[in-house]
């Protein structure tokens, strides 16, 4: 199964909960989704591992060399 990324339906839906949850610990709600990302952000599973395809690296003149 794939991890879920930013911007995916399971992240946001993470994110609202743990926006719910700092709102009930007494975080203003203009500070809540900040904290909620942030929370995500530092644990590892909801991480972005990149870009999936060559052409998501970006311009090919570019890109960094990428040996396997």
């Amino acid at each position: 199964m794939a991890m879920p990324e930013p911007g995916s339906k399971s992240y946001d839906i993470k994110r609202a909960h743990a926006r719910k949850a700092a709102e009930d610990q007494g975080v203003p709600d203009r500070h809540a989704n900040e904290e909620a990302n942030a929370e995500l952000q530092r644990d590892p599973h909801w991480q972005s591992r990149g870009p999936r395809t060559e052409r998501g690296r970006g311009p090919k003149g570019e890109r960094t060399s990428r040996r396997r």
